[in-house]
């Protein structure tokens, strides 16, 4: 087949620049733009495919001939379906008319005003275009726009910024050059941050312009893009394998970037000067180690007695801010605990250095947990002023603990004192001191010591931790006797924090942070779950400020993420019906009603077939070789294969001869025998001697009495008949015996199941798991 031409658009327009409010955070990202549905509706007429031709190939069109029609008529809906195609991926280039700056871009969506473009940070920073530039008018009415002043004059210039944009197609790049604009960018890997950065926010690349990449620790990297193949001024990154080189954009710059790796490698955790490294831990042991400010170490507690609560307790050393996070990890719950990010935290400054974090097994956030994520934080101010290059030193431990308290009541694990009969308490520092030395206790005390009304810590009257102790009034439990515990508070409690996956919008900015941790690990479309359908660690998605998502999370059990991927269809294992996987549960909790209200299949008379009567279809169907036109089709209650000898083709009504080859039957096999090795039949002469029992009716005349009983039990299909089988047959009817043996299901759904899986005990076994009704459900 002809690979088709490209298709050729030639369309620009002039567009008003607006501001991108209202619009959501991930809509203006990279390079990607909104326009007007109007552009969607000129574009796709000015869209032309190269290559098909509306002339005929005969010479004269003939109108009466069959195949010069046909011909005309395959090349006008050819004509049709290729008429209105626009190129894959769209691309744009955008020129700002005030300063003639040009940057090539994509598309987002066709949903921005009419007769405005909407543009990313990244777009605008490339344009020149500032804030102040860009003027707020109202939308135009009707597609039509006023640019008369009020003396009938017409201005430009109150319509606002112009951009022009022009569609543009790119082709596609096989190699770019990034330079950095500082020196020090050393991500562990540059790969994945590139890739995930290009793949979800930019179509193109342009020469001159600063591309941003952020870190995994939200840190920003910004580069030059300044060289690319194919040359030229922009390059197209959708569906290509695009090699990227790192380089300096100078020697110095390379020299202090190798610098600072350096120093780093000198701090990096596990050296000295380092963090420690973080690992798993137990109940049974502290753990020690060390940690910069900023950091974290991040540890696990893999297991733990799930029926009593379980206390996560760090010591720090006297005057580091040290603090201690938490986060079950669970399908719901993915993320390693952060400041920002966490489910149980604790930011205090206690003056012991010792913070605790108990939490009982009732709790909501344990359930399905499989492991607790607990991180180390060295705490730092952002700007930096707290930033050393000590690190603070710790003592980690975690351990089962048995209280019993209240939602609301506050959880003690410090044993209660016993005080002497010869003690007191002294009324100033509420020290307990023997009664006899109280008078001059209290005169030191008084003099020198100082109690805070509201803690009741005792301080030294003329002592640093008195000045600058404090007390926060919104939080009675909050306080400090140093300036970093308070600077700390105000940062935590009182400080707005943006969630970084919602956007800077200002209905994402919580007044402190653990308010944005709650966000951040409840209802932010960022936060990280375990997919139950793809099976991979997705940000769950859903809009946040729309109720009826997060009511249909809490009907549902499933995320917005879920919600969608969810829809995709797989066949039921069971039934090979079509099923969407969101309602999968659902289709397979019907099988397990239907499973228990199916009745018993009916087995084959004879006591060694492990056959049932009517056989089993290729899906669990019982009675299935009957529906099949395969059944028995006689009256002895007998299996196909163990009537088939017995069956003649003569007209019969009183069945006297059938009783007749009945009766022939038992006495071959009590005379001669079968012959067969495997046989274990107790009325055969060969499975008599296979199983070393003494000859039974070697004769006529002693057989005869023996047969005699079977023949008169001919119509009641609840006494069993005794022919040999194969050896299959015999073997699946003792396997049988003893999948029925161990209870849980009964014996026609054990011989059942080895029929339909050819004899594999551990194959029937899931048969009878998906098919068989257990005897405790019957």
């Amino acid at each position: 087949m002809d690979e088709q031409p490209p298709i050729q658009l030639s369309w620009s327009s002039p567009f008003r620049a607006a501001r991108p409010s209202g619009v959501a955070s991930k809509d203006a990202l990279g390079d990607k733009i909104l326009l007007p549905q109007s552009a969607l509706e000129q574009l796709l007429a000015a869209s032309t495919r190269t290559g098909p031709s509306t002339s005929h190939a005969f010479t004269a069109f003939d109108p009466f001939n069959p195949y010069s029609v046909a011909e005309a008529r395959r090349e006008r809906s050819h004509y049709q379906e290729t008429y209105q195609q626009l190129p894959h991926p769209l691309m744009f280039q955008l020129v700002n008319q005030k300063n003639g700056n040009a940057v090539f871009a994509g598309i987002r969506e066709f949903s921005a005003n009419e007769s405005e473009v909407i543009l990313s940070p990244y777009l605008m920073e490339a344009l020149g275009i500032e804030e102040e530039d860009i003027k707020d008018i109202e939308p135009v009415q009707n597609g039509v726009i006023d640019l008369t002043m009020e003396d009938g004059h017409a201005s430009s210039h109150d319509f606002g910024l112009q951009i022009t944009v022009k569609a543009r197609q790119l082709p596609k790049g096989t190699y770019v050059r990034l330079r950095p604009l500082e020196a020090g960018y050393d991500p562990d890997d540059w790969k994945s941050l590139l890739e995930r950065q290009l793949r979800a926010s930019y179509t193109t690349l342009t020469k001159g312009c600063i591309l941003s990449v952020r870190g995994v620790k939200g840190e920003e990297f910004r580069f030059l893009v300044d060289k690319f193949q194919p040359e030229g001024d922009g390059i197209c990154v959708v569906d290509t394998d695009l090699e990227v080189d790192i380089e300096p954009l100078n020697e110095e710059q390379a020299r202090e970037t190798l610098r600072q790796i350096a120093a780093k490698a000198q701090k990096a955790p596990g050296t000295a000067s380092g963090s420690s490294v973080g690992h798993s831990i137990d109940i049974w042991k502290d753990v020690a180690g060390q940690v910069l400010p900023g950091d974290y170490v991040d540890y696990d507690l893999p297991s733990w007695n799930k029926s009593s609560a379980v206390a996560i307790e760090l010591t720090a050393s006297d005057g580091q801010e040290v603090d201690l996070l938490v986060s079950p990890r669970s399908n719901r719950q993915r993320a390693t605990p952060r400041e920002s990010e966490h489910v149980f935290g604790d930011f205090s400054s206690p003056a012991d250095g010792v913070k605790r974090i108990v939490m009982q097994p009732t709790n909501v956030e344990l359930d399905n947990a499989e492991s607790l994520l607990i991180s180390v934080h060295g705490f730092a101010l952002p700007d930096g002023s707290s930033v050393s290059a000590v690190p603070a030193h710790y003592t980690l431990r975690a351990k089962a603990v048995e209280v019993e308290a209240s939602a609301a009541a506050p959880i003690s694990l410090e044993p209660s004192q016993q005080h002497s009969p010869d003690e007191a308490q002294c009324k100033n520092c509420l020290q307990w001191v023997p009664k006899r030395t109280m008078m001059l206790h209290e005169n030191f005390c008084l003099r020198n010591n100082i109690v805070c009304p509201q803690c009741k810590n005792v301080f030294k009257k003329s002592s640093e931790e008195w000045t600058g102790h404090w007390h926060c009034p919104q939080h009675p439990d909050c306080y400090g006797s140093t300036e970093m515990s308070k600077l700390k508070h105000d940062y935590v409690q009182h400080s707005p924090h943006t969630c970084s996956s919602c956007g800077p919008e200002s209905s994402f900015t919580f007044p402190s942070l653990p308010e944005l941790a709650r966000h951040r690990t409840t209802i932010c479309p960022g936060k990280l779950i375990l997919c139950q359908f793809c099976h991979l660690e997705v940000p769950q998605e859903g809009d946040p400020l729309d109720p009826s998502s997060e009511a249909e999370t809490v009907i549902t059990g499933l995320t917005a993420h879920e919600r969608v991927d969810g829809t995709r269809t797989t066949d039921c294992h069971l039934c090979g019906a079509i099923v969407r996987l969101r309602d999968m549960a659902a289709h397979t909790t019907h099988h397990e009603l239907d499973k228990v209200s199916r009745p018993k299949p009916e087995v084959c008379r004879n006591e060694l077939c492990g056959r049932t009567l009517h056989g089993i279809g290729p899906r669990g169907q019982v009675n299935g070789g009957t529906r099949m036109g395969q059944g028995p089709g006689n009256d002895l209650g007998l299996c196909s294969l163990c009537f088939s000898p017995l069956y003649v083709s003569m007209h019969d009504p009183d069945g006297k001869a059938l009783r007749r080859r009945i009766e022939r039957r038992y006495l071959t096999q009590l005379m001669t025998g079968c012959g067969k090795k495997w046989c274990l039949n107790e009325w055969c002469r060969t499975g008599r001697a296979n199983l070393g029992l003494e000859k039974l009716g070697t004769s006529a005349s002693a057989a005869l009495p023996l047969v005699k009983p079977f023949l008169e039990a001919i119509g009641d299909h609840k006494q069993p008949m005794h022919f040999c089988v194969d050896a299959a047959s015999q073997r699946r009817r003792k396997t049988a015996d003893m999948l029925a043996a161990e209870g849980v299901w009964e014996r026609e759904w054990c011989i059942a199941g080895l029929e339909a899986e050819g004899g594999d005990a551990a194959k029937a076994r899931a048969w009878l798991g998906d098919w068989a009704p257990t005897k405790v459900a019957r």
